[in-house]
């Protein structure tokens, strides 16, 4: 082997293995001669040769499994012959030298302090072990061993295994290379399942409980009691018996709480500043050990769940899953209604004399047992303090021995299959949902055989089920694959969105798809793509991103349940086993006897017999001629099917290039024309091969009316279906784009591996400049477009208040039905002619971020210019076009109302807006300070004591650089009650900040300064920081810190002073709209009204309030007032160039 070269070997190698391997291995020259396979484990070989020189030898080769360091077994000058792991002697080469760090590798000792004895570091072997893709691996022969069967391995223990609490612990979670956490597994002797994760550098600590038990373990006669229990454990304790005292403590120290129902689970989950993960998990543990289930909270509670309800009722995903389980077997325990509302957890109880607080009370003893329980916490301390801080606060959760519950029957049996159910949907939809029962997969997750069939049968590149589909002209998109049941059963689904000629062929499309599954079987399982997915998996797990805490331990205490805690955080990526087997037996499940189909079309009205119980949603059930499942059955070869080609888009370089001098800590403009300015920011924090590519092409002609507004939107979206195929290949390897319409703007973002970016963009801007139209799909597009712009209706009552005010507030805003109705003068002639129109004039403003060069991201500009002006023959728009919309300004004292109804809901919605000022640094802090102080008082006011409903909301609204206070509420109440009550609030806040300690105030003041400067996790995130400055025109890149630094120069008395001058009802510079969406039952209301209080001592006096003026036509009302200026600029453009 040629000296300066450097390999790894494992041993046994293929017999065939030569030196010629080798130099390929290395890119060192080749000898030709055979040679036998180094003895022993593993070899490290090397020179002196600087990691510059070393890169390029290993650009290939070392790929997605390179560890941080690399060390030889022995220093030059050391005994030749070494003692190896498993017994046998290695002898050192004698050109054999030390090694310096791994490509982009950069030192960190304390990230490698483990050792075995004979040298080599810990990191290097397990590494090497579980994430090395199998190409790599190949190469190289066997795996090396895992560390804790490799001679000399040091475990790192706790200190107090002895305690009788922990009855296992588990210092060995296979992690991400990159992944700097410290995790360690636990089983308490109570059997809790426990996963700590230590992380010295996050700004909040996090925490989640999963229990093992969900609706499905719901009484028969109290539907949703397990959703309800999850709702009831935020409102007391024993130990904390304030209703509000866990969610006020979060508050007071920047943190939030949540939790889900699922069929088997409840998850519950909170975030908080570092310093205050002990108190808050004092107060979640309470959850589980004593919980008050008070008769008074109870009483209230059942509304919000109610409510919750209600906002699902006219969702549609919501009906067609409830519409799944009702037409199964009804004594399955997946039949069930897992919500609950007002009638199952009270109106029925009382009526069967149930008393609910004590059906509650034996929920929670019975199921809420230690034995069915899984924790996941993550905070700055100390492995070791983490885990006493569990065995304290959670070895005393009483173990039940609940045994898990298992469903090994599956709810759709054969009475159950061969059927078609027509259903009529609230919006204007059409889908085509086929569905087979199989059985639970979980245990064979090492090989995942779902995965493989949902991989081929949803792909979308040419050749797939979905490309013959869609050239037919009979759907939009497909998703095919596994789909999670419960213990016991799974499902596997194929749903399509249909066109309207789709509709008319569902039997056509349902056998192309037993033609494509034929097509699978007599191909056989294909190892090479099961070895594509589980090459793609183990490279998305080596450079796997770092997750936000709050996300990341509640998925982790779900999963908890099902992997090994060595393997839980592994257990989602890495696949090991290639079972041909297992595939078949899945296949042999998709057969035509097995089908159900269900069919989504509002051209069934009228035509149904059947009503679901609980959503209302109507639908027709016909058995499946027997002839038709025969053709199905008969369903033979499909010529133009074809297995997909192999993934050009695997990203092969995984290079960390190094930190140019000139770096800087925020994006620096590098270019600056009148074509185009470029920012540019190489990543110093993540050092992962990922960048961020974004785009904002600034044309006038995109919105400047709504017929270019609609092309602008037709253009895109036909863009983006004729890219589909392409680009589907680079998203399963990592590589992401989107492309979207603004505001005179079109926004393309490309994000993921670095390696082969500019290939994706180059064919992006290409495909965007030389566009050719297809009829049939422009037709399919505009047609769904149009229903798209019908289905607003039926969106909730809250996001109608939301687009309303957005409508009022903004310069130039096109409505719904300003662009319906210009949509019927888009021809296709027109839009052709309009495109080179559209590509004529741009500016070009980009934000390159991530694992490149300046050099690079120059050369990626350059190619995005090059190829608009060669093929589109793009010109820069003049300055004088460069000009943003506006914000209207409100009159001091004014308070304007604007009433709709929502014809599909029958709850009401309100947006209030105080407008306050434009952004900037003193008027940001005012009224992000002013609303952290009232954040938590106004859910447990709004929603939790008066039970205005179950959307309640309070916090900043910021819109073209101008801001204010926004309260959204979702209610069966009348909009004028809503618009009381929140002035009633903001009355008793006053007071609450008069009579505010200044403790008090001063841990808002921090709690709101660890909210701005929580760091982003991850690459994509700090991008879309940057970003949001730049197309915002602000270029405020330091704001948090600017920000908070100001922030802390705050005083109590600031903020009354704020509220007195821009909130309180007699305020002189007080600004206000409020938006009130009525129910569709509710003809009229009035804008205003008294409501007296005498009736419920509970609740605080509302103000008296004016009159407001009303809006009756949104033109007059934004003619009648002047606009904001732009905001300016947080930079000079001058010096901002290098």
């Amino acid at each position: 082997m040629a000296p300066g070269a450097l390999a790894v070997f494992v041993s046994p190698l293929p017999a065939t293995y030569t030196q010629t391997h080798i130099a390929a291995l290395t890119c060192a020259p080749a000898v030709t001669q055979p040679g036998p396979s180094p003895p022993g484990k593993a070899w490290l070989l090397g020179s002196r040769s600087s990691p510059a020189r070393l890169r390029p030898r290993l650009a290939q080769a070392w790929a997605a499994s390179r560890p941080r360091h690399i060390r030889l077994l022995a220093k030059p000058g050391e005994a030749a012959a070494r003692r190896l792991p498993g017994g046998g002697a290695a002898r050192r080469p004698e050109h054999a030298q030390w090694v310096g760090p791994a490509p982009g590798a950069r030192r960190k000792r304390s990230l490698c302090s483990r050792r075995l004895r004979w040298g080599m570091r810990y990191r290097l072997a397990w590494l090497l072990h579980p994430a090395l893709p199998s190409t790599f691996r190949s190469v190289l022969g066997a795996r090396l061993p895992p560390p804790e069967r490799l001679s000399g391995f040091q475990k790192k223990t706790y200190s107090k295994m002895n305690n009788p609490a922990i009855k296992r612990l588990g210092n060995h979670i296979i992690k991400s290379p990159e992944d700097k956490r410290e995790y360690r597994g636990l089983q308490l002797a109570n059997g809790i399942k426990v996963l700590l994760i230590s992380d010295p550098t996050t700004d909040k600590s996090s925490a989640a409980l999963d229990v093992h038990i969900g609706s499905l373990s719901d009484p028969p006669n109290i539907a949703g009691l397990s959703h309800f229990c999850e709702h009831m454990l935020f409102l007391g304790t024993k130990k904390y018996p304030k209703e509000n005292e866990y969610s006020q403590f979060l508050s007071e120290h920047a943190g939030s709480s949540n939790a889900f129902t699922s069929g088997e689970h409840t998850n519950y989950y909170f975030d908080v500043s570092h310093e205050h993960l002990e108190g808050a998990l004092d107060r979640f543990a309470q959850f589980f050990l004593c919980p008050l289930f008070d008769e008074s909270c109870k009483d209230r509670e059942v509304n919000a769940v109610d409510s919750e309800h209600e906002k699902n009722v006219m969702n549609d995903a919501w009906r067609l899953f409830q519409l799944e389980k009702a037409t199964g077997n009804p004594k399955h325990p997946f039949s069930k209604f897992g919500t609950g509302n007002k009638y199952t957890l009270e109106t029925r109880p009382n009526q069967e004399g149930i008393d609910v607080r004590q059906e509650l009370l034996k929920f929670h003893s019975t199921y809420y047992s230690s034995n069915l329980m899984a924790i996941c916490v993550l905070g700055r301390e100390s492995l070791d303090d983490l885990t006493d801080l569990v065995v304290k606060l959670f070895s005393e959760v009483e173990n039940k021995n609940v045994p898990l519950p298992e469903f090994p029957e599956h709810p759709f049996q054969e009475e159950h299959l061969k059927q078609l159910y027509k259903i009529v949907p609230i919006k204007d939809i059409r889908n085509l949902y086929v569905t087979f029962p199989i059985p639970d997969l979980q245990k064979y997750y090492k090989s995942n055989p779902g995965h493989y069939l949902g991989h081929l049968i949803g792909h979308e590149g040419p050749g797939s089920l979905l490309s013959e589909l869609k050239s037919k002209g009979w759907v939009n998109t497909l998703v095919g694959g596994q789909k999670e049941g419960a213990r016991g059963f799974m499902f596997f689904i194929i749903n399509v969105d249909l066109t309207e000629e789709g509709l008319l062929h569902v039997e056509d499309i349902i056998l192309h798809m037993f033609q494509y599954i034929q097509k699978l079987r007599a191909e056989g399982p294909q190892e090479w793509v099961f070895q594509e997915c589980k090459d793609l998996n183990a490279v998305a797990f080596r450079f796997k991103d770092k997750e936000r805490p709050r996300g990341y331990t509640s998925k982790i205490a779900g999963i908890l349940h099902y992997y090994p805690l060595e393997e839980v955080l592994t257990a989602e990526y890495l696949l090991e086993e290639f079972r041909p087997d297992l595939i078949e037996m899945v296949l042999d499940k998709l057969r035509p006897e097995n089908v159900r189909v269900a069919v989504v079309s509002k051209s069934f009205e009228g035509k149904t017999d059947c009503t679901e119980e609980w959503y209302g949603t109507q639908y027709r059930q016909e058995a499946i001629p027997d002839e038709v499942i025969k053709k199905w059955q008969n369903a033979d070869l499909n010529g133009k099917f074809k297995l997909p080609t192999k993934n050009e888009f695997i990203p092969t370089n995984f290079e960390i290039l190094s930190l140019e001098k000139e770096a800087t800590p925020y994006p620096s403009l590098i270019k600056d024309t009148a074509m185009s300015k470029l920012w540019f920011k190489q990543d110093d924090k993540f050092f992962l091969p990922k960048a961020c590519l974004n785009f904002e092409f600034f044309s006038r002609y995109i919105y400047a009316d709504p017929l270019h507004c609609n092309m602008t939107y037709l253009f895109i979206r036909l863009l983006k279906d004729d890219l589909k195929e392409y680009t589907y290949a680079a998203r399963l390897s990592g590589l992401s784009y989107g492309i979207a319409s603004g505001m005179n703007a079109i926004l393309l973002s490309v994000k993921g591996y670095n390696d082969k970016q500019p290939i994706l963009l180059k064919k992006i801007i290409e495909k965007m400049a030389t566009f050719e139209i297809d009829e049939k799909r422009f037709e399919i597009i505009k047609e769904a477009y149009m229903r798209s712009l019908n289905n607003f209706r039926a969106e909730q009552p809250h996001q109608h208040a939301m687009y309303y005010l957005r409508l009022l507030m903004t310069e130039v805003a096109w409505t719904k039905d300003e662009l319906k109705e210009a949509l019927d003068d888009v021809t296709l002639p027109r839009l052709k002619a309009f495109i080179p129109q559209l590509l004529s004039r741009l500016h070009i403003e980009a934000l390159l971020h991530g694992n490149i060069t300046k050099q690079a991201a120059l050369g990626i500009m350059q190619m995005v210019e090059d190829t608009l002006i060669e093929h589109a023959h793009t010109k820069p728009l003049l300055p004088s076009q460069l000009v943003r919309y506006r914000e209207v300004q409100l009159p001091d004292r004014g308070w304007f109302v604007y009433q709709q109804r929502n014809e599909v809901h029958n709850n009401c919605g309100i947006e209030i807006y105080y407008q306050t000022d434009m952004q900037s640094t003193s008027e940001n802090m005012f009224l992000e300070l002013f609303c952290q102080i009232i954040s938590e008082p106004c859910f447990n006011t709004l929603r939790t004591k008066e039970q205005l409903g179950y959307i309640v909301f309070s916090g900043p609204r910021r819109a073209n650089g101008i801001q204010g206070l926004r309260f959204i509420i979702q209610s069966e109440k009348p909009p004028h009650y809503l618009e009381s009550r929140v002035e009633a609030f903001l009355i008793t806040m006053e007071k609450s900040i008069e009579d505010m300690t200044e403790e008090a105030f001063q841990k808002h003041i921090q709690a709101l300064a660890i909210r701005r400067l929580d760091k982003p996790k991850k690459l994509s995130a700090e991008c879309a920081k940057y970003w949001g400055e730049i197309i915002s025109q602000q270029y405020n890149f330091d704001r948090d810190n600017t920000e908070v630094a100001y922030l802390k120069t705050l005083t109590k008395e600031d903020i009354i002073k704020f509220y007195k001058e821009m909130l309180a009802v007699d305020a002189p510079r007080r600004h206000k709209v409020s938006v009130h969406v009525l129910a569709r039952e509710m003809d009229s209301c009035p804008v205003v009204g008294e409501f007296p209080c005498q009736n419920d001592i509970n609740l605080s006096q509302a103000p008296g309030l004016p009159q407001p003026e009303v809006i009756q036509n949104m033109t007059e009302f934004k003619r009648g007032l002047p606009l904001f200026p732009l905001v300016k600029p947080h930079i000079n453009f001058m010096a901002a160039k290098l």
